[in-house]
């Protein structure tokens, strides 16, 4: 069973009567009468992370991959609590330590602050983390519109090649090493867009499963379908001489998750002032298709007009 039909099944109708909710198909509550807004994430080892080699990393990925879900909807993240799961060796007192600086300097980068959580005896390692912000405006999801155009921050596919470098599925040298791993450990987070994206976005979601799954979970009760050009979905010159080098293409790197970029879409009315904000800003904001009708399938073209398939749309939890 997929976690959406799980969610539909199983939990949907506890939420009827509870607009904050926004009927359990967004990653975030919204109570719009106390400006509050919510997301609660769970991370499990050998799941949402390899493993805890480096903890002080693992948390900064963690608290990053959190607040993005805020973040994307237009809100600056500003408390957040941390619940985990371990047991002596995973939560040691080296480790402790670790995790202890790592949070601190996030609670520095990104403005917040620990409010609570709880920690429980398990061989299983997982963390929890609840992330709060507030604001009386957010940018929903499923409100795209016919003839938007769909942009994206950043740039996409990195940090799956740092997971399959950490695998060892794909060797490169030290330098190159060195950045990928960082883009998997340590994603960048488009804090400064928050203000000017309620301005400017029609719907969001930040890209934590993959370009394709989150465009299709972004427009998945709308009656609309999406046209993605390959060329221009962007990727950084490292990942384009990787390709070249390991002759690899494009499309098996653009959807694998855990970039955590903006994905949105705006009507083309705002594409002038969506590139003022990006040169203001100095922030990689790319568009990279459109929203159409849906009387035409989701497609994703090449540079010459072809249609390509993709075998994986991304990451799904299935039960």
């Amino acid at each position: 069973m997929h976690e959406f039909q799980l969610i539909s099944r199983y939990f949907s109708q506890l939420s009827s009567n509870n607009k904050g909710s926004l009927n359990l198909n967004d990653d975030v509550f919204f109570d719009r009468s106390k400006k509050l807004i919510i997301s609660v994430d769970t991370y499990v080892e050998g799941i949402h992370f390899i493993n805890f080699k480096k903890p002080d990393l693992v948390i900064k990925k963690i608290i990053r991959s959190s607040i993005s879900d805020i973040i994307c909807k237009g809100v600056k993240p500003k408390y957040y609590f941390i619940s985990g799961s371990g047991n002596k060796k995973t939560f040691s007192s080296s480790n402790l330590k670790k995790i202890s600086k790592s949070l601190k300097q996030e609670q520095n980068k990104y403005k917040i602050f620990l409010c609570g959580g709880d920690t429980v005896y398990s061989n299983k390692l997982s963390f929890t983390v609840t992330s709060v912000g507030f604001s009386k405006k957010i940018i929903p999801r499923n409100n795209a519109k016919l003839n938007d155009d769909i942009y994206v921050t950043g740039n996409l596919g990195d940090s799956f090649v740092g997971l399959n470098i950490l695998t060892n599925k794909i060797y490169v040298n030290n330098s190159l090493s060195k950045y990928f791993v960082s883009k998997y450990y340590l994603p960048y987070l488009n804090l400064k867009l928050t203000n000017e994206l309620l301005n400017i976005a029609n719907t969001s979601i930040d890209i934590s499963d993959g370009l394709i799954a989150d465009l299709e979970k972004l427009i998945n009760k709308q009656k609309v379908s999406y046209k993605l050009n390959l060329n221009k979905i962007p990727i950084s010159q490292n990942l384009k001489k990787l390709l070249i080098q390991k002759k690899l293409d494009k499309i098996s790197f653009i959807s694998q998750g855990d970039d955590y970029q903006i994905l949105f879409t705006a009507n083309s009315s705002k594409s002038r002032i969506i590139n003022k904000i990006a040169k203001s800003l100095d922030i990689k904001i790319s568009k990279i298709g459109k929203i159409c009708s849906n009387r035409e399938k989701s497609q994703i073209i090449d540079e010459k007009g072809n249609k390509i398939a993709i075998k994986t749309k991304g990451y799904s939890h299935r039960f």
